[in-house]
Formats: C-alpha cells, structure tokens, sequence
C-alpha cells in the first residue's frame, strides 16, 4: 500500500507553455519594405537598361529605385545638415543624383540600393533585440496568488511587496524572487542559473522569478521588488551592454562627417574655382561631376562587403548563422573565449554516467533494470536518464505497481512484488522496522555518495526492499568535439579559454577536464557573468562568450563577439548573440572565426586594391583631364575587381580551409 504520506502529493503537471515569442514581421519596419521596393525596381530596370532598351523602358524604373531608397536617408541628411552636420547618406544620396545628372542611372541606382539595404539590416537588427529582451520579461508570469492568513488573493505582480506571501501551484513560474516557507518541489531554474537539473526546493531555500515549479506546491517569501528581481536585472544588463556599443558608432560618425565634408568641398571648389578663373561651364561642371562620381565610395563599400557577406554565406551553409557584415568582421579579432558548460560545452541532458553497487547488492543490470522500471512513469529528467540507460544496455523495464512520487524526494513503486524506491540521498537511510535496517548503516552510503558527487555527477540513489543497494551518478553528457573546439579556439586567441556557468563547482571542474579548460569560474548568477567578460574588455582583451540559455544573454551582449547554441537556446540568448550554431556542432566556432580572419585579410586586400585606383583616378582628374568614360570605366573596374577577389570566400574550398586552421 501507499503511505499516506505519499497519496497526499500532487499529481504531476503537464508540461508548461513555453511564454509566447514576441517578433516583429519584416513587413512591420519601413525600411524594409523601401528597401525591398528600391531593389525590386533597381532589378527590373537592369536588364532593359543593359539590353539597348528604349529609356521611356527603364527611366521610370530607375526613378521609382532612387525615390524608395533615397528618400529616407535624404530627408535624415537634410535634417542632419539643419543641425549643421553632413553625414555620408546625403552624400551618397548626391552622388547618385550627380551620376544620375551625367547620365549613369545604373551606378546611381547601385549606390542607392547599397544603402537602402544597409539600413533595413540595421533596423531589423535593433528591433529583434529590442523584441527579445520585451520577450524575457515574458519568463516571469503577470499575475500571482498571495495569502492572506487561509485566503488566496490573486493579484498583479507588481503590486507584491516585500514579506509577502505566495502560493505557487505545480507546473506555474515563481513570480516573484523569494525565500520557499512551506511545502517541496523541484525547480527548474536553467533559465537563471544553468543548472541541467531541476533542483529540490524546501524551507529555506533561495528561489528566483520566473523559474518552473515541478510537482510540488510551494509557499514563498518575497525578498525583492518585481523591479528587483534576476529577470529584471538581466534585461537592464543586456540594454545597458547593447548601449555601450554607441562610443563605436560615434566614432564612424565623425570619420563619416570628415569623408562627407572632404569630398563636397573637394568638389565645389573643382566646380567654382575654375568658373571663377573664366573656365568653360559645361567643362568644368563634367569635370567636377566626374571627381564626383571617382571619389565616390563605392568601390570602398564593395571592397568590404563581398568579403563578408560571402564569408557569411559560407558560413550559413555549413551551420553558422553570422547576423552581419560587421559581426563576421569582428569574430576574427577576439582574443579571449569564454564558453557556457550546459547546452554548450554538454548536451543538456542527463544520463547515467556509473553505477555505484553497495553491500549485498544484486547485479548491476538487475538494479537498472528495478530503477528503470520504477522511474517509466515518472516525467523527472532524472526518471528518464535511467530508464534511456536501462534501454541502451537492453535491459528489460517491468511493470510498476502502486507508483507514487514525492516532490524533492523521489519515486516508490512495487516493481515484480519488491518495493524499489529512487530518490535523493536524503531519502536512502533504511525505514524503521525494515528487514534491512538492522543489517544496513546509512555510513557507507553517505561515502558513496560523497564520491559521486565530488565527482561531478548526481548522485541518486536507489533502494530495494529497504535495504539501499546502489548509487546513481547522473551527469550532462560532453558535446561530441568539445575538446577539439576548446583547444583550436585556445590557439587561434592564444589564450586558455574560460569555464564561466551557474552550476555547482564539482561539476563544472568535471566538464572541465573532460573538455581541456582549466580556468573555471561556477556558481555564477547572470550578473556575475557579465562582470566577468566585462572586467576582460576593460583589460583590453576582445572576449568570445558562446552560451544558449537566458542566463548567458547579459555576457553575451556584454561581449565584444557572441555565439548561441541554436537547438536549445533561448529567444534572448539567440537574439542577443552575434550569432548562431543552428546545429550545435562546437566545432563550427573556431572555424568561423577562422573564416572571419580570412574575410579581414581579404578586405585588407581589396581596401588597399579601392584606394589605389581611387586615388589614382582623382589625382587623374585633378593633375590632368580625366575622360569621363574612362573615369566611370575605372571606378566600376575596380568595383568588380574587389568584388571577385571577395567572391573567393563563397568556394567551399574556403571553409574547409577555415576549418583545416582551426583543426
């Protein structure tokens, strides 16, 4: 029979809705349906253009491409130079005009579609970031149940104060961080800490917002404020990191400012000087407008991009989603990593890692097997990591009878007329009055437990009859090629990697050694995360934070690059990184950011390649007389020379080569 005890627990709960995604459409920005309509007509007008076709064809198409993408980013640089500022839209905006006036629809249109693109991209970028830091705060529930004496009083979180009181029932999210007053359960907190494993809850124990209850209920003691709370602070870490960035952007401003001013004046001064001096009109106008068309940067901006965003089609094709041209060039400057251990260095999921046999034991198999079959239908992590073990050795599972489950303590079922019970250590001492309990000290299990768990591993463990019989050390399983990746990244940066996670130091010195890395750091809340990487990027060094979980987010925005775990990750943490493993393979890490360098070097390359021509081209005109065909003919040579030179990294030859360096 079932001890009273035990009827009076819970049932376990489904599983909870995971809280809903908050996204915005693509066709919800207007920059991007701009964008979308300048190229649109950008692509239509091309080949009528290129074929010899009437303008009456391709004039209106070209026009509706300058007005959709040239309008914002005039209307932005007219009201910037209200502000006496002259920022480089407006003068890629003139440009294109100016090459227009002269007649070269086509480069005008380019330029404008370039930078039509290019705004889209940032403001997608800063809306799904915005979107998903909105989405974390989904995590925490809106309303709770406070008590009042016996009396449930259902109200908004926000009105929770300090010292109150509330009940969280099976299956529910804690609203609030608190202190557990009453009851037991297991909390899955892996959103805030990490932790593989749910963890026992019970008098005592520290809780946060927004973690799932199990299958115990549970009375809380709020010590925070909602505004207060881990969830809290983790979205206002990720927004200050995400603010911090605005110093570099500031700097491309004014380098931005200085190209705008340089060139306008440069060509004012090539179009009045010479007026002012009895030059020919038309001549000098041609003249100016063709400084006008060679300096512009055009062959700059191609010099940079094929690189990159070839670098990040290779790099999507083999499983890295790389969210910008700016992210893939950054990724080859870290100096440092620093790596998550759940769901990123591990799979996230537990096993059984050894079996530990007691005195007077049975057979290993017949103990997996009676543990197996008491767990089949329990839903507990744990359960399921014994009854896979039981099922990869092949193990028969037998029936149970009488199963019933205790929230933080375990399972007991009669398995084949033995009552078998699983559970945390705490529960494996032998019951009063048992056939076992005169011949079985609770001594020798408490050393093996003590073994399993300086380990690394869980320990669970099981008892038969009474009588404990053995010990089950359950751990995270190592990704395949975590070492390798951890020791190509230590020799791509030249420096050890770190260990930074929220779970308990046995276990991370474990994964640890088993991946390579000797510089570990556990026990870590968000925050702590974040200081940490940011204490490294005060000291100079440019750190790589690879994570999946919420709880990684706030290092991964503080962080000069960052890498989510696609499978497994959490909304924030897959739209705060840079970018993104869609299919958990460690090993494409390194080898992105060896193809990154390969990029910079390339963009070096195609830099030195733009400015020479460039240069040369204006000293042409400016020394000599520049024919404004060959001026347009050695503008756009040098646009598609660097532009196939950035094609290289499209081959596939190029990640293999990427990957052999990271190897």
């Amino acid at each position: 029979m079932v001890s009273p005890a035990l009827d009076t627990r819970l049932p376990a709960p489904p599983a909870a809705a995971p809280p809903p995604t908050r996204r915005t459409r693509l066709s919800a920005l207007p920059e991007v349906r701009w964008a979308a309509l300048s190229a649109a007509a950008f692509l239509a007008a091309l080949p009528l253009d290129l074929a010899g076709a009437p303008a009456w064809a391709w004039g209106p198409l070209y026009a509706l491409c300058y007005a959709a993408g040239g309008w914002e980013p005039g209307w932005e640089g007219l009201k910037a130079l209200r502000a006496k500022s002259l920022d480089v839209d407006l003068l890629m905006v003139v440009a294109a005009l100016g090459a227009a006036a002269i007649g070269q629809y086509l480069d005008g249109g380019l330029l404008v579609v370039i930078f039509a693109v290019s705004g889209a991209l940032e403001a997608l970028a800063t809306r799904r970031t915005a979107d998903s830091v909105r989405g974390l705060l989904d995590l925490a529930p809106e309303r709770a149940v406070r008590l009042a004496g016996e009396r449930e009083e259902p109200v908004d979180v926000a009105a929770l104060r300090v010292g109150d009181t509330v009940l969280v029932r099976p299956g529910e999210r804690l609203p609030a961080d608190g202190t557990v007053v009453d009851g037991a359960s297991d909390v899955d907190q892996a959103t805030i800490t990490g932790e593989p494993l749910p963890a026992p809850k019970t008098p005592g124990d520290q809780v946060f917002a927004g973690s799932l209850n199990g299958t115990g209920a549970l009375r809380v003691r709020v010590d925070k404020d909602a505004s207060d709370s881990v969830i809290a602070r983790i979205v206002a870490l990720v927004e200050e990191a995400s603010a911090t960035k605005a110093p570099t952007q500031l700097f491309i401003e004014r380098v931005e400012q200085r190209y705008s001013v340089g060139v306008v004046v440069a060509t004012l001064a090539l179009f009045a000087v010479p007026l002012a001096l009895g030059a020919d009109f038309t001549g000098t106008l041609l003249r100016a407008m063709t400084f006008m068309i060679v300096a512009s940067p055009c062959a700059v901006v191609l010099a940079t991009m094929p690189p990159l965003l070839s670098a990040i089609a290779n790099a999507g094709r083999h499983g890295v989603l790389v969210k910008s041209a700016v992210v893939m060039e950054r990724l080859g400057t870290v100096d440092r990593v620093a790596l998550d251990k759940t769901g990123t260095l591990t799979e996230g999921a537990p096993r059984v890692a050894g079996v530990r046999l007691l005195a007077g034991a049975p057979a290993e198999e017949d103990v997996l097997s009676l543990a197996a079959a008491a767990e089949l239908p329990s839903e507990h992590p744990l359960a399921r990591a014994v009854v896979a073990a039981a099922r990869e050795r092949g193990l028969p599972v037998g029936r149970a009878e009488e199963f019933s489950s205790a929230p933080g303590r375990g399972v007991r079922a009669l398995v084949g007329g033995r009552e078998v019970r699983v559970g945390r250590p705490s529960t494996a001492a032998p019951a009063s009055g048992s056939r076992a309990s005169a011949r079985t000290a609770p001594d020798p299990v408490s050393g093996v437990v003590s073994e399993v768990e300086e380990a690394g591993h869980s320990a669970v463990v099981v008892t038969v009859d009474g009588a404990p019989v053995a010990v089950l050390g359950i751990a995270d399983r190592l990704r395949e090629g975590a070492p390798a990746a951890v020791a190509a990244l230590g020799r791509l940066t030249g420096s050890a990697p770190t260990l930074l996670t929220g779970d308990n130091a046995p276990a991370a010195r474990r994964v640890a050694a088993e991946a390579g890395i000797t510089d570990v750091r556990a026990g870590l809340l968000p925050a702590d995360k974040a200081a940490a990487v940011r204490e490294w990027e005060r000291a100079g060094q440019r750190t790589l934070v690879v994570g999946d979980g919420v709880n990684d987010a706030p290092a991964l925005a503080a962080a000069h690059s960052g890498v989510a775990m696609g499978r497994a990750g959490s909304d924030l943490a897959l739209e705060t990184a840079d970018a993104v493993v869609v299919r958990d393979e460690l090993t494409t890490v390194p080898a992105v950011v060896a193809l990154s360098r390969r990029a910079r070097r390339l963009v070096t390359q195609n830099l030195v390649i733009a400015g020479v021509c460039i240069g040369a081209l204006v000293i042409w005109d400016l020394a000599g007389h520049l024919p404004l065909p060959l001026g347009v003919a050695g503008h756009e040579g040098s646009t598609v020379l660097v532009g196939l030179n950035g094609l290289r990294l499209l081959r596939e030859s190029a990640w293999r080569r990427a990957a052999a360096t990271a190897a």
